[in-house]
C-alpha cells in the first residue's frame, strides 16, 4: 500500500483517520468498528463492502 494514498485516504462515513493492517490486507476505522478491504492494491472504500470488527480486534488496536 502506498503510503501517500494513506495520508489522504479517510474513512467514508467519518472522514477520520484509517489505520493500514498489512496482515489482511485492510484499512480500518476503529470510530465505526469497520475494516474495508484492498483488492489488487485498490483500497474499496463502500459501506457494504467493508466487515465489521470483532471486539478482539478493537481491543488489539495498538498492536497495528
Amino acid at each position: 500500500m502506498d503510503k501517500k494514498l494513506l495520508t489522504i485516504l479517510a474513512c467514508p462515513l467519518c472522514k477520520g483517520e484509517l489505520f493500514y493492517n498489512k496482515d489482511a490486507e485492510e484499512l480500518i476505522c476503529y470510530p465505526d468498528s469497520l475494516a474495508f478491504p484492498i483488492r489488487d492494491e485498490i483500497p474499496i472504500m463502500l459501506e457494504n463492502e467493508a466487515r465489521a470488527l470483532t471486539p478482539e480486534e478493537k481491543a488489539n488496536r495498538k498492536k497495528l
